[in-house]
């Protein structure tokens, strides 16, 4: 029986994940999760691709959504009033024309310090009204391109298998930011063939396979660049048709609700 191990959400866009025992879904995905963004002076998204020390910055959202807590290695802990009246900022993701709510002068200094680089925060504001695309439309805060990732264990063992035949050392389940982890499927990359799922009382549809970008070669633990895997070995079996590898599925929120570790997965429709 497929279940539930680890459920995760992102705050921040491209800083470290939060474990949760359990979560509100809404229509843009896990209860807080993407739902603020490190930009540079010019409102351009920071991203692990060319800022991998967003990896060590933890970041803590109060149960309301009230008061944000900043950590990080070397700096002294931020909480800041999280801010959802304030002006609003055009903002770039990937090219993509967005408004964030800026988080102020306090948070913007923390952060230049940590990153090397002058660095603001935004805030999706409440009338973000982003439609994703993909086989099943759906919506997300300031996520990549779908409001869920969603990993089968059996993927990651299939991963660590082919690196250890091959002398490397296995990898973390972080190096992918998956928001649901399931175990209890008997195949790896099962999850590539679902279309319809029920977790909890929550129902989520395909959009895509997951396309996986250098944010990959990210030590999530150090925020350093790490050498070529998992990129390398997943090229030799993972490549898609439209190009890149692939690896988890993108998923839309159909039905919102709440979902916990330990909850049952049962898959609907598969491919």
């Amino acid at each position: 029986m497929a279940r539930v191990v680890s459920l995760l959400h992102y705050p921040i866009k491209g800083c470290a994940g939060t474990p949760v025992s359990g979560s509100v879904v809404t229509a843009a995905g896990l209860a807080h999760d993407r739902s603020f963004m490190v930009v540079g002076h010019d409102y351009v998204f920071r991203t692990q691709r060319r800022d991998p020390r967003l990896a060590v910055i933890r970041p803590e959202v109060g149960a309301d959504g009230d008061l944000l807590t900043l950590h990080a290695p070397g700096m002294a802990e931020l909480s800041v009033k999280v801010d959802r009246d304030g002006a609003r900022h055009g903002v770039d993701l990937f090219g993509n024309r967005f408004t964030g709510i800026d988080q102020g002068e306090p948070v913007s200094r923390w952060l230049t310090e940590v990153l090397d680089a002058p660095s603001r925060l935004v805030r999706v504001p409440p009338e973000h009204d982003r439609a994703t695309d993909g086989e099943t439309p759906g919506t997300a805060g300031y996520a990549d391109s779908a409001a869920v990732l969603l990993v089968g264990r059996p993927s990651l063992d299939l991963l660590h298998a082919r690196l250890v035949e091959q002398g490397g050392e296995p990898l973390p389940m972080n190096r992918f930011r998956p928001n649901i982890v399931v175990d209890g499927w008997d195949e790896p990359h099962i999850e590539d063939s679902v279309r319809r799922v029920t977790i909890g009382n929550v129902r989520l549809g395909f959009t895509k396979l997951a396309i996986r970008c250098p944010v990959t070669l990210v030590d999530q633990e150090t925020g350093v660049r790490a050498g070529p895997e998992p990129l390398r070995t997943l090229a030799s079996y993972r490549r898609s048709p439209e190009g890149g590898v692939t690896f988890g599925t993108k998923l839309a929120v159909l039905q919102a609700g709440e979902l916990s570790v330990g909850d049952e997965v049962e898959v609907d429709n598969w491919a």
